[in-house]
């Protein structure tokens, strides 16, 4: 097996996905004991754009791709996985890994999000505040989580103050 240090990161997306009033879609993992909730997110296939792969993540972990993209991170932003973690996982190929994040205006309604996909990886899911996104997180993902939060609060907060006025 490949030292950890040497190992590649592997390359994904992650999806901040917001609902009407601005809270955020969060989902606990399934095959976690402790509370690890956390937004979709998965790999990139060969030859697959980022923005395509955000989609097809979202359709396959919480069975729905009802959703407009608003923006996406400037820089790919990376997190490394702890060695034991790294060696039970992917094979042991990768440190962790490297996402470009997408912000993204959920479409649909709430009875069409199902996370009893095919291959499940939730137990539950919720909406949150979207500040609040690096306390849900376990704790190797934190400075990841914070990166995303401190580069999307602005549109968020603006999308917040529109979904505010809107008439009633």
């Amino acid at each position: 097996m490949t030292p950890y240090l040497d190992r590649p990161y592997r390359e994904g997306v992650g999806i901040v996905l917001l609902n009407p009033a601005a809270q955020v879609f969060v989902a606990q993992r399934l095959d976690s004991a402790e509370p690890a909730w956390q937004m979709p997110q998965g790999g990139i296939d060969p030859d697959e754009e980022p923005c395509v792969t955000a989609l097809r993540e979202l359709k396959e972990e919480i069975g729905t791709d009802a959703a407009e993209i608003l923006a996406e991170t400037r820089e790919w932003i990376s997190y490394d996985l702890p060695p034991a973690i790294a060696d039970a996982i992917w094979k042991g190929r990768y440190r962790g890994q490297r996402q470009k994040w997408f912000l993204m205006r959920f479409t649909g309604a709430d009875a069409e999000i199902d996370i009893a996909t095919g291959h499940p990886e939730f137990s539950a899911w919720r909406w949150a505040e979207f500040e609040s996104l690096p306390e849900l997180i376990v704790p190797f993902k934190r400075p990841l989580y914070e990166a995303v939060v401190r580069e999307f609060l602005p549109p968020v907060r603006a999308f917040r103050d529109a979904w505010a006025r809107r008439p009633a």
